[in-house]
């Protein structure tokens, strides 16, 4: 019996220094994700769609108009891809597991700068959608509510002074005050008491432009926050390429507008007041784009549109989402580049 026993460990012994040896070996260059790994940084039950983004309290000095309140599609992550469309580099892939960790510890700020960091590396167009659709998710968390987490660079708490305004605060951050007023809570400006803890942003805001796309991109600094589909100018008159800068002291909310071509005169109230519920008057930098003006971003009476070329070269939004952008994009800070 005891010699048996001995054989016994020693097979044993063997099979576990071989099984071991594989788990050694290098792993391939390129290695398959499973969409669990993605999909376990929230928890499943905290999703977008149960958390609208940045919306604008009802008594704000601005109420939302009623148009700004229409069903448009969700840009989610990417579903029933193949395998090879969810290959990632061993880079990517240690910064994603990374992610998942810090999150499943609670670490939410260091779950989203290394899933930013992955997003500037080479990326599938799914992955890349897996990545983005995460980070939106975690911006419910670190950005729109009323909390400052630990670690995070971005935001901060704030001790209301005497003789404080919200527009100040705002302007000292480079945000507008209204994303200050809503995610602390605050119906009116005026309302700002010495004394009171608030939170603030560390700004501002950037966007990006995909023409193939039809995607805006939102940054705060360098830190991807969400996506928004676009309309952007027709064939003949492309929305120009090149770096633009949001236009001082023209943000503005249903400007009268005299079409170029038609010479025709737009005033807020008409029925066909082709604008949506907000203009944001943009300035060109660099590229294509330098020395152009007229050029905006802007809502739109014609939601069909968005995905399309159908504009004047103008950037299209649903009302909602422009509405949100207004609220982000600081006049003379916030910068928008737009690429093929």
């Amino acid at each position: 019996m005891i010699i048996l026993t001995l054989m016994v460990v020693i097979v044993g012994i063997v099979i576990l220094i071989q099984i071991r040896k594989k788990q050694q070996q290098a792993p391939p260059p390129l290695t398959t994700i499973p969409s669990v790994t993605l999909t376990e940084i929230l928890p499943p039950e905290k999703t977008a769609a149960a958390e609208p983004a940045l919306q604008v309290p009802e008594q704000a000095a601005e109420p939302t108009p009623p148009e700004a309140i229409e069903a448009r599609p969700e840009i989610s992550a990417a579903e029933n891809k193949k395998p090879a469309e969810l290959e990632v580099s061993a880079e990517v892939k240690a910064l994603i597991e990374r992610a998942v960790e810090a999150r499943k510890a609670g670490k939410v700020i260091v779950s989203r700068d290394l899933l930013n960091e992955a997003l500037k590396l080479p990326l599938s167009e799914a992955v890349r959608e897996e990545i983005k659709s995460q980070l939106s998710r975690l911006s419910d968390r670190w950005l729109l509510s009323k909390d400052v987490l630990l670690d995070d660079t971005l935001t901060e708490y704030y001790l209301v002074q005497r003789g404080d305004l919200l527009t100040n605060i705002g302007n000292e951050c480079k945000v507008p005050y209204q994303i200050l007023q809503q995610i602390n809570g605050i119906q009116r400006p005026e309302q700002l008491q010495a004394g009171q803890k608030i939170k603030i942003i560390r700004g501002p805001f950037h966007a990006t432009v995909s023409r193939s796309q039809f995607l805006l991109d939102l940054y705060l600094q360098d830190t991807f926050v969400k996506s928004y589909k676009v309309g952007l100018g027709l064939p003949d008159r492309q929305t120009p390429t090149g770096l633009w800068r949001v236009k001082p002291a023209d943000k503005l909310i249903k400007p009268t507008w005299t079409d170029p071509d038609t010479g025709r005169t737009y005033i807020a109230d008409d029925p066909d007041y082709p604008l949506g519920s907000r203009w944001i008057g943009l300035e060109g930098l660099e590229g294509d784009a330098k020395g152009r003006t007229g050029f905006a971003i802007h809502g739109t009476k014609d939601p069909e549109t968005i995905g399309t070329q159908s504009s004047k070269g103008c950037i299209r939004l649903y009302n909602g989402d422009v509405i949100e952008l207004y609220n982000l994009l600081f006049a003379g800070y916030s910068q928008v580049r737009v690429a093929d």
